[in-house]
């Protein structure tokens, strides 16, 4: 047999395999899941404002709905001409749109002011009292799941879970209502409504660059009874709204840390004799949050919801406690642009929320 026929079946072998295309393995990096979760925002919020605009529209034009009562037939008429509600809804609508782009959300029919000033002015009040509540339901949600797991079927667990079904399924303005009948009406310890007694406010009116975030505000005036005033009126508030929230964060916890701690690697760490409460604060507990992180965009949705209750309950001069005056006073322009502002932050919280998941679990990027 001849040399070429002996090396012949090593040349026939089967074909090196090819390399995979670029596009191929750059699936599920981070790059391109940061990009298409951003340029969701954009398709996401047009549909908030569209939707917004027309259920505000069906109803009529916003002079009629606000002053109809008040101005005759021909002042109406001149009103609407002013403000160009007698054009087609179509031109209304890309009208508005082009004043959104530009950052002009109308001018408020009552009280003929502009309704970028009334997010300007009340926007930080809700975002404080948003981030009192988040701050509850981490501190109160996250430690009781975490007990609640280590104590599985046993009477803290059964406690726990009935709490946060409890703490889910209170109409928050109840819970403001019992909050405020215990601890301001029985006891006395706690203000009864307000973001800071009117000594506080006034103080904190005199800076020079305020904020309109009185927590700052009050650290800004080198004042302890003006920080603790202010810290007073927050914590019902922040009570209300935010065990709505741990309700959720304490279920989601103690399932995950249940879970985890199932796990090979738990098994491994038992096996070596590791106890159980450092198991539960070591190796189940960061990966329990994970969960959590992914379901803080929603939260942020259901806690804007809520403080529409929470400020009227509290009287806590927000976006929330404006959007009731203003649908009393059924000034529909603001009530628009109070909205698509809401809409736009509950959009941009979720691309956040899933960048922060993207960045601290791989899995999500696929």
């Amino acid at each position: 047999m001849s040399q070429a026929t002996l090396q012949q079946p090593a040349e026939s072998g089967p074909p090196p395999a090819k390399p995979a295309p670029k596009a191929e393995r750059g699936h599920g990096s981070l790059g391109s899941y940061l990009v298409i979760r951003f340029l969701l925002i954009f398709p996401t919020i047009f549909i908030l404002v569209s939707t917004v605009f027309v259920l505000m529209r069906s109803t009529g034009d916003p002079i009629t709905a606000s002053l109809g009562g008040k101005l005759g037939p021909a002042q109406l008429a001149e009103r609407i001409h002013a403000a160009g509600y007698d054009r087609p809804l179509i031109v209304q609508y890309f009208e508005y749109l082009g004043q959104i782009f530009t950052g002009d959300f109308g001018t408020t029919v009552s009280s003929n002011r502009p309704v970028i000033d009334i997010l300007l002015q009340y926007g930080a009040a809700t975002a404080e009292l948003a981030f009192y509540a988040l701050l509850v339901a981490f501190v109160v949600g996250i430690p009781l799941g975490m007990v609640a797991a280590y104590f599985r079927d046993k009477a803290p667990d059964a406690t726990f879970r009935v709490a946060a079904i409890l703490w889910y399924a209170i109409p928050v303005f109840f819970a403001g209502l019992m909050l405020k009948l215990v601890f301001s009406v029985w006891l006395g310890w706690l203000p009864v409504a307000g973001r800071a007694s009117t000594g506080a406010e006034l103080q904190m009116q005199l800076l020079p660059n305020k904020t309109g975030f009185y927590t700052i505000d009050a650290i800004m005036t080198g004042d302890p009874a003006v920080l603790g005033d202010v810290l007073q009126h927050a914590v019902l508030p922040g009570l209300a709204l935010g065990l709505l929230t741990a309700g959720i964060f304490l279920r989601l916890v103690r399932t995950n840390v249940i879970g985890t701690l199932s796990s090979e690697y738990v098994d491994a760490a038992r096996s070596r004799g590791v106890s159980e409460l450092r198991l539960v604060r070591k190796h189940a507990y960061r990966p329990a949050l994970i969960p959590i992180i992914t379901v803080i965009g929603l939260q942020i949705a259901l806690l804007l919801a809520g403080a529409v209750l929470t400020e009227k309950t509290f009287e806590w001069k927000g976006l929330g406690f404006m959007l009731t005056q203003f649908l009393q006073a059924r000034d529909f322009v603001a009530v628009q642009g109070i909205v698509v502002l809401l809409a736009v932050i509950v959009a941009i919280t979720n691309f956040i929320v899933d960048v922060i998941a993207a960045l601290i679990d791989p899995r999500v990027r696929y």
